[in-house]
Order: structure tokens, then sequence, then C-alpha cells
């Protein structure tokens, strides 16, 4: 405050002094004109819809700190595809300062707009695996988001009240649960089909259950392997229908807000989400009994294991100004090394954080489930940002088809072959 008032004295006296000696105003117009140049705005695209209130609730704090920036945060997520809206923004040369990234295939696919980060402070904050998904050529290209793990949520207290004592681990006895929960008139599975995205995290599951997943995906790039004919795929199949069997009737018009709501009311006892879930899920019923239980596609012993990843990941556009990029690195840098950016991060998003300098906040019974796995080695692979990202598309789309009855078995396995090949052509 002092420095404000010393600067429009400053600026007071000069005005008086000029004005005194004849001189006209025109370098007070100018010392103006470069004071409102020093202010910049950044657009921010958010992809953690769950997180919006609480993250602009963040950037205000930063705004408090540097009165000459203003960021404009877009968010787009949750079932919405931010990818899409990137891409238009993009083409209309109207691309957002500071825009997700998943890494690997999409780093490749995107990298004329990526700044290289490899010098930020924050680099050497990063538990090691975190940075792979935007390691481009020794360099850094992206700050992650956090870690995330995904899996079945379930309501304990149904499954109690179903008399299932033992938690199911396999596609067998996630069965044998779900007709008990039936019997006892409690709808198994909250299911939201309607939104495509979940579909790929769920096909991961058959890539992350190959003997070497990245052995895999290079094989299918030149065609010595194909998704027709493997049987982790067929067994994935069978976990889909058996969860269209068991779920809500409505579930092609159920979106993901409804399937989260389905669940946290008590009207269905499994959710297929994320920890990303919490808190909406604290939102709509606080303190409720829940727990992950592993996405069983078959009986394999390596079903009992939750995929665990980097999220998302923060890139700055390449091609913004040198004054917006300086500030976007700024805000970044903010956001995982300043007392009131870590604060956030653990207390209002509740991330299970990417940085060795930022607790996690250990509250949610989600967050300690995903933990504990880790800790006991038993998770798997994220490997949909490996995808051809054409094929992504088109995977979500294929599976919503099959599990309408518009595709059999054996037909989305063909599909997903060919959009695989088709990707890979071009």
């Amino acid at each position: 405050m002092k420095i404000k008032v010393f600067q429009y004295i400053l600026a007071g006296l000069l005005t008086l002094s000029l004005s005194a000696c004849g001189a006209d105003n025109r370098s007070v117009k100018e010392m103006d004109t470069k004071r409102a140049d020093q202010n910049i705005t950044l657009e921010v695209l958010n992809p953690k819809v769950e997180i919006s209130t609480e993250f602009e609730q963040m950037v205000k704090e930063y705004e408090k700190e540097n009165p000459n920036v203003k960021l404009n945060i877009l968010t787009f997520g949750g079932g919405a595809n931010y990818l899409a809206e990137l891409k238009a923004r993009f083409a209309a040369n109207k691309g957002p300062d500071i825009f997700p990234n998943g890494g690997y295939e999409e780093a490749k696919a995107w990298k004329r707009y990526l700044e290289d980060l490899s010098d930020q402070p924050w680099v050497k904050n990063v538990v090691d695996e975190a940075l792979e998904p935007m390691k481009m050529d020794g360099e850094i290209y992206g700050m992650p988001v956090n870690l995330e793990g995904y899996g079945f949520i379930y309501n304990k207290d149904l499954f109690a009240k179903a008399g299932i004592d033992t938690l199911p681990k396999t596609l067998s006895e996630l069965k044998a649960a779900a007709e008990k929960l039936h019997s006892a008139g409690i709808t198994p599975f909250a299911v939201g089909y309607s939104d495509s995205w979940f579909f790929i995290l769920m096909l991961n599951i058959a890539f992350a259950q190959q003997d070497d997943p990245d052995a895999f995906i290079q094989a299918l790039n030149d065609g010595t392997q194909s998704i027709e004919g493997n049987k982790k795929f067929e067994d994935l199949t069978r976990m889909l229908d058996l969860t269209v069997q068991y779920g809500n009737k409505d579930f092609l018009t159920t979106d993901y807000n409804t399937e989260v709501s389905l669940f946290a009311t008590g009207k269905a006892a499994i959710l297929k989400q994320g920890n990303w879930a919490q808190s909406k899920i604290d939102q709509i019923t606080p303190n409720m009994s829940i727990g992950f239980l592993p996405i069983p596609i078959n009986d394999d012993a390596r079903n009992d294991a939750l995929p665990v990843g980097v999220s998302n990941n923060w890139a700055v556009n390449k091609e913004s100004s040198p004054e917006k990029k300086k500030e976007a690195k700024k805000f970044l840098n903010w956001m995982v090394s300043s007392e009131q950016g870590k604060t956030f991060m653990k207390d209002q998003f509740h991330f299970i954080s990417a940085f060795k300098n930022i607790e996690t906040d250990r509250s949610g019974p989600l967050v300690d489930d995903i933990i504990r796995y880790t800790k006991e080695k038993k998770t798997l692979t994220w490997n949909w940002f490996k995808f051809p990202s054409r094929a992504r598309e088109e995977f979500g789309y294929a599976m919503q088809a099959y599990v309408g009855k518009q595709l059999n078995r054996d037909q989305l396995l063909q599909e997903l072959q060919k959009s695989w090949k088709k990707a890979e052509q071009k």
C-alpha cells in the first residue's frame, strides 16, 4: 500500500513539474499507458469441474497478491470434452494461456503449442514418475495437476445390509455381490453411460492387464497385435454387461452428475468413478461410509488393483506473448510453492499430491484406499493418453453403441481395432 501511495505522489509531483516548465503532458500520458500495459489478463482452461468453485477462490487470492493480473477461468469437464473446446479455440487463434494436456501422445500432438517448462522451480519437487507424461526429448512441457485413482466406489452400509461380508475382487465375486444386492432390493450399480469419456477409463483396464502394456500398444501401432481376439478385451465386455444387467435402467441417458447423485443418495450401491468424485459425494451426503473396490474384468488375481496415475498436466501456451507466458509460469509456481497455494491443493482441492513439498489430505476414505493400494504395490497403469487421439475419441462412442446393443461383442472389438488402425495411418 505504501508503494502505491508513493507512486501516486511521484506521479503528481512529476505532473506539476512538467506543467511549471510549460511542457505538454505527453510524458505523463506515456507513463499512464505504460502502467496500463502492465495489467495482464490470462485465460485458464480448467478441466477439473469438481473443484471449479475452490479453484476460482484460489485464483482470487492470487489476484489479491498480484493486482495487475486478472485470470479468467473457463471450467470445462465433468463429461464435457475439453479437447474439442481447445481445438476450437486454437483454430480460432484464441488458445488459452494455460490449458490441460494429458501427456504422451496428446503431448506429441500439441507440442507446437507447449512452452518448455524444464527450468521452472517446481520441477525439482515433482515425484519422478509424475513427470513422464509430459517429458519429450529430455525436456518438460507440463506441470502435473495431481495423482488420482479410480475403481468401483461402494457404499459400505448397503453392502452390510445385503449381507456381503467379503469384498469382491474378481468378476465372479462381483457378480455374486450384485445378485445379493439385487435380492435385498438394492440397485447394485449407478450407471451413467450418456458420457462417453468414462468408457476410456474402463477400456484402460484391458490394456493395463496386458503382460506389458507399453509393448502391447507398440505392437498395435506396428500391426503385430490386435484388439480383436485379445481375451482381456473380451473379458472387459462381460464386466460392462454386468453393470448394465444390474444397473439403473436409464443408463444411456444418465450423465456423470446424475450417476454420482444416485450413489450419494443411497439409490445404488456401487459407483464407477475415481477419488475426484469425493467432493461431490460429500456435498450430497457428508461423511458417507464408502471405499474403493477394484474393477475386475475376469477372475485373475491381478484384478485386485486400482489404476493410479497423473490426472492431467498444466501447459503454458507457447504462442502467448512473452509477458503472458512469464505471468503464467509465475502463477503455476505460486500454486505449488506458496503457503496459500499449497493449502488450497491440500485442504480445498483434497488432491493426492504429485509434489514432494505438498502434503496429501488423508481425511477422505477414497484417498486413503488409493494410498493403501499404492503402498501395497497393487496398482495398474494409466494408458489412454498413449492411444492415438483420434482413436480415443472413437472408442467411447463404439462402447456406448455396445452397451446400447447396437453392436455385439465381436463387432465392438472390430470397431476398436479399426479405429486404432485408421488413426495410426494418419
